[in-house]
């Protein structure tokens, strides 16, 4: 997707307050409305900057977008690096009193939803004496699903200041993290929410659980998945090769004639769980260099000896 600059699409500087934001937009909301500017491009530039206040008027999308734009590469291939929202904590809902849910916010562009998740407007809760929820992204280890663990985690919290402008404060939390965990679930933390009103009780901090890139494993639901490279005789001749897990190195029998990208399941080595999941080593066929002459005189006398075409196409 392609990187859009709200800043210089509502024509306002990086460190403008949120009432610059608010004048920003609503001078140029008149200037481009459809019902009085019958311009050729009056309607996409409407849309344009009242998708620019849904972000940035509100002070928390605003602080996250802030963040992406620190590591942003402008053009249409444009991709968040993974985990780039991970510590923003949210409230429950974007009310008007952030400037959310004013003018415009009807114009709720792909680009945005892609990198909230289209759910982010599903999250609105009605005002009442309970304090709101607030919602969070982490970063585990793998390991912490296998063993459970207690970790320390440090959270973004936006707020907009006295003179306008937006700020993140931090603020740390120690979390027990529960054996069997799935990345996409989440964890309560009662009470960690915003403050009720008057005698109300807290919200709670709803915390989602996301795994950090692990250099072997490839978590989908409860399973894994890893690639296991193995030479052309293994594959071929069939071979017993040790495997890692995440408890420990087991050995694996490869079959006969296995090919590339045949998947090898390990029955219950996946994320604990009542009905533990499954690791699958992908096989991946590894070819020697032929990079001295007793290597090169291997790969000719295989290509003489065999009657082996790997593209012999139907048809072809």
């Amino acid at each position: 997707m392609e990187y859009k600059d709200y800043y210089k699409v509502l024509g306002v500087e990086k460190d403008a307050t949120q009432d610059d934001i608010k004048k920003a937009f609503r001078k140029l909301a008149r200037k481009y409305h459809p019902d009085i500017n019958t311009g050729e491009d009056a309607e996409e530039k409407f849309k344009a900057i009242s998708e620019a206040n849904e972000v940035l008027g509100d002070p928390e999308k605003r602080a996250a977008y802030d963040q992406l734009g620190s590591s942003w590469q402008q053009g249409e291939d444009f991709r968040p690096p993974p985990g780039w929202d991970a510590g923003f904590e949210y409230s429950g809902g974007f009310s008007s009193a952030h400037g959310g849910t004013g003018e415009g916010a009807s114009s709720y562009s792909d680009f945005f939803e892609d990198l909230f998740g289209k759910n982010d407007r599903t999250r609105r809760t009605q005002f009442h004496a309970r304090g709101q929820d607030h919602h969070a992204t982490i970063l585990i280890d793998l390991e912490d699903a296998f063993t459970g663990a207690e970790r320390a985690i440090q959270l973004s919290v936006p707020k907009v200041t006295d003179d306008g402008h937006v700020i993140t404060e931090k603020r740390t939390l120690n979390v027990k993290i529960p054996k069997g965990i799935r990345a996409g679930q989440h964890i309560r933390l009662k009470g960690q929410g915003t403050p009720g009103l008057g005698e109300g009780e807290p919200g709670d901090l709803y915390l989602e659980i996301a795994f950090r890139p692990h250099p072997i494993y490839r978590p989908e639901g409860r399973d894994l998945y890893l690639d296991l490279p193995v030479t052309p005789w293994e594959a071929a001749l069939g071979a017993k090769v040790k495997v890692p897990t995440p408890a420990g190195t087991v050995d694996l029998t490869i079959p006969e004639n296995a090919s590339g990208g045949q998947k090898m399941r390990l029955k219950g080595r996946g994320i604990p769980g009542k009905t533990p999941g499954d690791l699958y080593a992908v096989l991946q066929i590894a070819l020697p260099p032929a990079k001295d002459p007793k290597a090169r005189k291997l790969y000719k006398d295989m290509a003489q000896e065999l009657d082996f075409n790997p593209r012999s196409w139907p048809g072809v």
